[in-house]
């Protein structure tokens, strides 16, 4: 049994609430959640969420609909419910890591709240998350209960929320190893991963040098990757030769004199071989085709 009680709006509900209560369930313990619009229950809740008017984060009063907001970052975007939710209970969420936190607000949070408070400039069109929680409220034609889809709604962001805590984490933990392996490459146009780590980003904002990725697949064969010349860009910044195109096996052991070697993609970004010591003949090959 619960002392706890949360209370939000009840009736059509959007990304920021249904979020809100997201996070909280993710850090607070078991709690009940009332969805209403009576005031006397609103002022009677331990934490209040997109609704009452006030946001006091000290009093648990989360909301933004009150005559001058409630405050913005400093790019411009305003806060809505979440925002103010994650601003308490966003580092908490991220076990600490402000890094992890700041990426959350930034590909997440900042989003719903710019959606929300009807500051989309910047904001990619088509569907977006906010419109994909909308979509859990009952439409015109159903006879259905929208606390039961707020419930289900909430689910579903739940799993979202801890996928982007996990995908900020590993962003930023990847930054690191990218960065790592450049500083310690001994030819700076050739970076070795030991395992394969998200690289390009990272590799783009601090080496105009790199050429080539080498990595160990998750097979255990080695890879031999080409650097784009901007990330989702189909241009290398140098190209794996040309006569290797789309060969395999045999043909393309014969042609290069290595034996263990595997593939060349037809595309001319990818190449593989069984061992490291081959990978790396491969990319001496590669650096010095014209």
């Amino acid at each position: 049994m619960t002392d706890l009680t949360i209370a939000t709006h009840s009736g059509n509900f959007h990304a920021d609430d249904v979020f809100s209560i997201a996070a909280l369930k993710s850090i607070l313990p078991p709690f009940k959640l009332i969805r209403t619009r009576d005031l006397g229950l609103i002022a009677k809740a331990d934490i209040v969420v997109d609704v009452g008017g006030e946001y006091n984060p000290d009093t648990g009063r989360f909301d933004h609909h009150q005559r001058g907001g409630a405050g913005g970052r400093e790019n411009g975007i305003p806060y809505s419910s979440f925002g103010l939710v994650w601003q308490k209970y966003g580092l908490a969420l991220c076990k600490g890591n402000r890094e992890v936190a700041n990426a959350v607000d930034a590909g997440l949070v900042s989003t719903i709240d710019a959606i929300d408070c009807g500051h989309v400039e910047g904001v990619a069109k088509g569907i977006s998350l906010s419109h994909t929680i909308s979509m859990f409220n009952p439409t015109w034609q159903e006879d259905s209960d929208f606390d039961h889809c707020f419930d289900q709604a909430v689910g579903f962001a739940s799993q979202l929320l801890l996928r982007f805590i996990a995908t900020a984490e590993g962003g930023l933990n990847a930054k690191a190893i990218v960065a790592k392996a450049i500083d310690n490459a001994q030819d700076p146009r050739v970076i070795v991963l030991e395992k394969y780590t998200p690289w390009k980003k990272t590799v783009h904002a601090l080496s105009d040098q790199a050429l080539f990725m080498v990595y160990p697949s998750l097979s255990g064969q080695w890879m031999l990757q080409t650097v784009p010349v901007e990330p989702g860009s189909f241009e290398d910044r140098k190209s794996l030769p040309k006569a290797w195109a789309g060969l395999s096996d045999q043909a393309f052991k014969d042609l290069i004199d290595i034996d263990d070697a595997m593939f060349c993609h037809n595309g001319l970004f990818i190449a593989g071989a069984a061992s490291f010591a081959s990978i790396m003949k491969m990319a001496a090959i590669s650096l010095e085709q014209q």
